[in-house]
């Protein structure tokens, strides 16, 4: 056989050599500055094709240069894409010299998925710091409400956040009074993460923290379930 198909690579052990260089690039980020030597490479894959590898490059060339000049242009190129998470993390952690991000943030926390809504409500705390707290606080909670998958974020922020989360605390008094907490991945170990992020803003607020056998409205059909004591993956659970 000849030709130039012949030493391509077939597509599932490209897209395993991809994820492997994500893995990669997210474990060089995790070194900061001290892996600056590999820097040339991390520039030629934010170059790369494959968005998810392009995203993961373009976020380890801020955590490994600390040159928003560079690494900023690259991540707002990537608002639009599948990756907008991993772009919108990024400018959230570069912080204030990411501001030319800010209108297209503001765009993305009116967008109908909360997923998409909470990445860049955070993101525009940590950029905008106090004048975002109208458009933030309005966002976080509805988020939170739409798809408590969400909550680990959503409280990470609300933490950053300090006093500007006051308006908060209603929602986070009744989350820590359920039985039983969501999350993103609804397990023992979750829900004690929770718990324990509920307890840290309010200790921050001096606000009183509720016992979790105290009385509460269910928000929802499946909350109510959790109410009687029903696990979410349990067959007496409302979901």
């Amino acid at each position: 056989m000849h030709g130039p198909d012949v030493w391509a690579t077939p597509k599932p052990l490209l897209h395993r050599a991809h994820q492997e260089a994500v893995m990669a690039l997210e474990s060089l980020a995790s070194f900061g500055t001290a892996a600056a030597s590999a820097l040339e490479t991390v520039r030629t894959l934010a170059e790369a094709d494959d968005l998810g590898l392009r995203a993961a490059a373009a976020a380890a060339l801020w955590e490994l240069e600390r040159d928003p000049e560079n690494a900023v242009p690259r991540l707002n190129d990537l608002l639009d894409s599948y990756r907008h998470d991993v772009a919108t993390d990024a400018l959230g952690r570069i912080g204030p010299p990411a501001a030319s991000a800010l209108p297209r943030l503001r765009k993305s926390v009116a967008f109908d998925d909360p997923w998409i809504r909470v990445h860049a409500a955070a993101a525009l705390w940590d950029i905008g710091g106090e004048a975002e707290v109208p458009v933030v606080m309005q966002t976080l909670p509805a988020a939170w409400d739409k798809n408590d998958a969400t909550s680990n974020h959503v409280l990470a922020c609300l933490n950053r956040m300090g006093p500007a989360a006051a308006p908060a605390l209603p929602r986070i008094r009744a989350e820590l009074a359920l039985p039983r907490r969501g999350g993103r991945f609804r397990s023992i170990t979750c829900d004690e993460e929770l718990q324990n992020a509920c307890r840290t803003i309010m200790a921050r607020l001096s606000c009183p923290i509720p016992h979790p056998n105290q009385a509460y409205r269910p928000r929802s059909r499946r909350h109510e379930g959790w109410a009687r004591g029903a696990h979410p993956c349990s067959p007496g659970a409302c979901c």
